[in-house]
């Protein structure tokens, strides 16, 4: 697992993320909703019936170099995972979730949090 997280450092230094993408709409993706400080949108490659993400659109690569005045930020991501879970009529729960490092399986350097159901 180390040595993926690794590989997935290499390969995103210096370059843009799939979220960063996302982001900027280079790659298309069902969205769910934004603002100025977010994007939710429906994962690309589902692992569940129901699996959303939730991305800032600062650049924060992980939790650990998260700064005091993302705190708010980070707060966010969860209301709106919240919001979102509800608009989709996840009413019998759902898991939500943010990976972290290599062995919290990270693979894109760019913080997200998730929320899935039905798996």
């Amino acid at each position: 697992m180390a040595d993926e997280f690794a590989k997935a450092q290499a390969r995103w230094a210096g370059k843009d993320t799939v979220f960063r993408k996302t982001i900027h709409k280079e790659i298309p993706a069902k969205i769910i909703f934004e603002d100025d400080q977010c994007l939710a949108f429906h994962d690309l490659s589902p692992h569940a019936p129901t699996h959303f993400l939730v991305i800032p659109r600062k650049h924060i690569p992980q939790i650990p170099v998260s700064e005091g005045d993302d705190e708010s930020l980070l707060g966010h991501l969860m209301m709106v995972g919240k919001k979102c879970a509800a608009d989709l009529g996840l009413k019998k729960g759902y898991r939500m979730m943010v990976k972290e490092g290599a062995d919290g399986a990270q693979s894109v350097m760019f913080i997200s949090m998730f929320s899935e159901v039905g798996r």
